[in-house]
C-alpha cells in the first residue's frame, strides 16, 4: 500500500501504471472509490483529483450512472476530450486567451534574464515531453510541459506577472493537460518544436520573439483543442 503523504499525483501515476500493465484492462470498470482510497491510503477527495486528472488525459470515462471505466483501446489516449471541469467560473476559451495575454507578456520579460541553467532545464524538459510521449507516459509528459512554462515563469522580471500567474495555475494546467486525448504524434512534435524555438528566443534576448513564439505555441495548443482565440 502506498503511504498517505503521497499526492494526488503520485495517485494518478500508479493508477496509470495500473493500467499500461494491464491490471486494469481497457473497457474495465475502476474499483469503487471507497475501495481505491483505502488501497492508496489516501482520502477520497484525493483520489478524486487523481481520477480527474486520468480522466483529463483520456485514461479513463466517467459513465454517469455507471461508473469509470478505463479507456480502450489500450488504455491510452482515447480521442475525445474530457469534460472541462472549471465550467461553473472560467470557459476554456477565456483561459486560454488568458494564457495568451499572461503568458506571451511573462516570455517578453523573461527574455535577456533566464539564465544558463534555467536553459538547461528547459531543454530537459522538452526531451522528457518527447521521450515520455513516446512511452505514452501521459501524466509526465504533462508534468515536462508544466516545469517547461514553470521556468519561464520564475524567470520573469515582473513580480506581479508571477503571482497572477500562481493565481490561475490550475485552470493553465487543465489547458495544457485538456487536449491530450486529442493530440496526435504529428501535433506533438510541432509542440516540441515550438518548445525549442521559445528556448532560442529566450537564449537570444530577444524580447519581440519570445512573446511572438510564446503565443503561437499557445495558439496552436488552443486549435488542438478546436478553439481560436
Amino acid at each position: 500500500m502506498l503511504i498517505k503523504t503521497l499526492l494526488p499525483q503520485s495517485v494518478a501515476r500508479e493508477i496509470q501504471t495500473m493500467i499500461q500493465t494491464g491490471v486494469l484492462k481497457p473497457g474495465e470498470k475502476i474499483p469503487s472509490q471507497r475501495e481505491f482510497s483505502q488501497k492508496f491510503g489516501i482520502s477520497r477527495a484525493s483520489l478524486r483529483e487523481a481520477l480527474l486528472t486520468l480522466e483529463t488525459l483520456g485514461l479513463i470515462k466517467t459513465e454517469p450512472g455507471r461508473g469509470t471505466f478505463v479507456a480502450g483501446p489500450g488504455g491510452g489516449v482515447s480521442g475525445a476530450m474530457a469534460p472541462w471541469r472549471y465550467s461553473d467560473s472560467y470557459s476554456v476559451f477565456e483561459v486560454f486567451q488568458t494564457r495568451l495575454m499572461l503568458e506571451g507578456q511573462i516570455a517578453a520579460l523573461a527574455a535577456g534574464r533566464v539564465a544558463q541553467t534555467q536553459l538547461e532545464q528547459m531543454e530537459e524538459a522538452t526531451r522528457q515531453m518527447e521521450d515520455c510521449w513516446a512511452r505514452q507516459d501521459l501524466l509526465a509528459n504533462v508534468e515536462a510541459d508544466l516545469a517547461f512554462h514553470g521556468i519561464i515563469v520564475s524567470a520573469c522580471s515582473n513580480t506581479m506577472l508571477r503571482a497572477l500567474y500562481q493565481n490561475v495555475r490550475q485552470q493553465i494546467t487543465e489547458t495544457q493537460r485538456q487536449p491530450i486525448p486529442i493530440t496526435d504524434p504529428e501535433r506533438m512534435r510541432e509542440s516540441i518544436a515550438e518548445h525549442r524555438r521559445i528556448i532560442a528566443a529566450l537564449r537570444a534576448g530577444d524580447a519581440t520573439a519570445a512573446r511572438r513564439e510564446m503565443e503561437t505555441h499557445i495558439r496552436n495548443t488552443a486549435r488542438c483543442a478546436g478553439l481560436e482565440p
